[in-house]
């Protein structure tokens, strides 16, 4: 990594506060900029979040927006209403409100002295959600986006629903994580502190958990069809560099845009990496120059220099070669590909029957099949991939292709095509292609999940007939991966997938016909394909903030089983950053803990809970202190939901608020 504290423009900082429509709240911003842009104006870069400019992201602010000032733009941070310093209160992720104040910053960003007219959007996750959101609203000024490790389907692509089936670890989890972030306070610092604690009392008694509204809507509707720009892709005239890794859950997204967007508004890039920017050097590499490859795109687009960037092939993608299981990797071995159109014309289907045999084969797992998927959002922890998968294997029926005889390359979303049929109306199909290697350890290549009551559209919850077979196909996650000589492909087939699938009320069993069924892999022939190269990783010389070792460090993720009861239990740290000092002297404390539980014969047995500690202080004069806790379990016939929270501000409670909820179980 290449630090760098000079640049062609001097910088500085500012922060402002920004109208908005209702004409009442306002909303904190950071602005980085050229110090000569009122006389020299700039295009300005807007990075719009709930995660607190002012700490939980600001050592991440540090080394890039500075860079991008520096480089010759006005680089913008902005707290989401109700998040951080801004004013008003927090709304569901993504509401109408957050879009339109959106497109208020950025007109009003377009209209400053020290702007040339022309913004553009980036940001990770739900800033990358929100550039993609806002995009397809087209405000005038909004010229580029880059969207990295987001999604343009927040049904079927996100932390709530997989394949149509509610997603155990991420639904509870990140429902919990909301809860303890929405919660936090302005800063003293920025706001006043004579105005600190009334707002945080607002922001306090307005809160209601998300998961409570995500359970309430178990298909595809309304709710989710908002925000989700898969709904109308010519919506988006902005031009859209969309980024994504291999290892985050988030990566089809980037498939999905270079197929659906024009040529010539639209590149790609996805490389080995984890849900972080692809620059920050985090498990699995290799990093590549991010800013230096945005600065491009911004060039290209914002400020008309021809930059080169379209000529650049449609989708650069990382195709890897093969490793053993591990739960983390330094670096992956592979080679960067390119290809000018996608579907590529060089990826051509390769159907492949899982057997010769008419008679079905038993698909019965138990409950507990799924503890070694690793971590559903990799976040370049010690812990994040899956381990060898040996053990969930055996926990499912596979189907080996016989040792290859020459590499199989494979670049693209493989599909699974199972002729079944099952025991109860309501059930899951899971299916995994991993990379069996002569000494028998399996690498786990790709999987999907379908939820068979969301067969037919995820719009519908259609339940099964019991004694009838039905073909049923449906993707996997996509994947650049090359299967070497001497190895084996397999597809091991479960009905559980615990906790990434929470599981149906009932159990049951599946019966799958081998001869009916096959896995469809995109397999990549040669081609005569551009060279892609990115240069080494750069950045703004990082702020100076203090981590603390954890006097008494916890394993990141921990499985016990009861043996006895049959139980058994995945504890999780998430490993979001921990504790830190800030160099003005801000202490940030934060512990969270996931536990998830179930019996290996009993679905209903299904328990997901979420605890959060954090605290923010800075000397004697400011305190503030929040914990949560956030339940999920079932029945039969509905979802379960208890939510807690607790908030003390220079040691006096400020609120104490409980929820318990019920949702029906309609498909989920």
């Amino acid at each position: 990594m290449k630090y760098r504290d000079r640049f062609e423009r001097q910088v500085v900082r500012e922060d402002v506060w920004i109208p908005t429509r209702d004409g009442t709240t306002r909303l904190h911003a950071r602005v980085w900029r050229p110090a000569d842009a009122e006389s020299d104006p700039v295009p300005a870069l807007l990075e719009y979040l709930p995660y607190r400019k002012s700490d939980w992201t600001a050592p991440r602010d540090a080394q890039r927006h500075p860079w991008y000032a520096g480089h010759g733009y006005a680089s913008v941070r902005v707290d989401i209403r109700g998040h951080g310093d801004s004013e008003g209160t927090p709304g569901d992720e993504y509401d109408a409100q957050e879009l339109a104040d959106g497109v208020d910053v950025v007109n009003w960003l377009a209209a400053q002295p020290w702007c040339t007219g022309k913004v553009g959007m980036f940001g990770i996750s739900w800033g990358g959600f929100n550039s993609l959101q806002i995009a397809a609203l087209a405000p005038e000024p909004l010229k580029a986006i880059v969207t990295v490790c987001s999604t343009d389907d927040r049904y079927d692509n996100d932390v709530h629903y997989t394949g149509g089936a509610v997603l155990g670890i991420d639904m509870l989890a990140w429902a919990g994580t909301m809860l303890a972030f929405t919660a936090r306070p302005p800063d003293p610092a920025n706001v006043g502190a004579e105005r600190w604690l009334p707002m945080w009392r607002e922001r306090l008694d307005t809160l209601e958990p998300f998961l409570h509204t995500w359970l309430e809507h178990q298909q595809r509707d309304d709710y989710w069809r908002h925000g989700s720009v898969c709904e109308d892709y010519t919506a988006i005239d902005a031009a859209v560099l969309a980024v994504g890794g291999w290892n985050d859950p988030y990566r089809d997204t980037v498939l999905r845009l270079v197929e659906h967007l024009p040529g010539d508004r639209v590149r790609g890039i996805i490389g080995p990496w984890s849900h972080q920017y692809p620059d920050r050097g985090l498990p699995p590499g290799p990093a590549i120059g991010f800013l230096q490859e945005t600065l491009r795109w911004w060039d290209q687009h914002l400020k008309g220099i021809d930059a080169g960037v379209m000529a650049e092939p449609l989708l650069r993608a990382w195709l890897g070669d093969p490793v053993p299981p591990a739960p983390s990797h330094e670096e992956m071995p592979g080679r960067w590909v390119s290809d000018a159109e996608w579907p590529s014309p060089y990826v051509t289907w390769d159907t492949r029957p899982l057997g010769e045999s008419h008679d079905p084969v038993l698909v019965r797992s138990p409950q507990h099949t799924g503890l070694d998927a690793g971590r559903f959002f990799p976040f370049g922890n010690a812990a994040d991939l899956p381990p060898d998968q040996r053990e969930e294997d055996g926990r499912s029926v596979c189907f080996d292709s016989v040792p290859l005889t020459e590499r199989v390359e494979i670049l693209g979303r493989p599909r699974v095509r199972l002729r079944l049929d099952s025991d109860t109306p309501r059930a899951h199909v899971i299916a995994r292609v991993c990379d069996v290697a002569p000494d028998g350890s399996s690498t786990l290549v790709t999987r999907g999940v379908l939820n068979l009551l969301s067969r037919r559209g995820r719009e519908h919850a259609v339940e099964w007939t019991p004694g009838t077979y039905e073909d049923v196909e449906f993707e996997l996650n996509g994947i650049g991966y090359a299967f070497p000589p001497g190895h084996r492909i397999r597809v091991a087939v479960s009905d559980a997938y615990w906790p990434w699938v929470w599981p149906h009320g009932e159990r049951g069993a599946l019966h799958v016909v081998p001869a009916g069924s096959a896995v469809l892999l995109p397999v990549r022939e040669a081609a005569d394909e551009a060279s892609v190269r990115f240069e080494e990783p750069e950045q703004a010389v990082p702020m100076p903030v203090t981590y603390d070792t954890p006097p008494d460090p916890r394993p990141e993720r921990l499985v016990t089983q009861d043996v006895a009861k049959g139980e058994w239990t995945l504890e999780v740290d998430p490993g979001y950053g921990g504790s830190r000092t800030y160099p003005d002297g801000l202490r940030y404390e934060e512990s969270a803990r996931e536990t998830y539980t179930i019996r290996t014969d009993d679905p209903l047995s299904a328990r997901a809970v979420s605890e959060w500690h954090i605290r923010l202080r800075r000397g004697d004069d400011w305190d503030a202190e929040i914990m949560t806790r956030t339940e999920l379990r079932a029945t039969a016939a509905e979802f379960i939901m208890d939510s807690r929270i607790e908030a003390r501000g220079n040691g006096e409670t400020v609120t104490e608020r409980s929820w318990h909820r019920t949702a029906p179980r309609t498909s989920g």
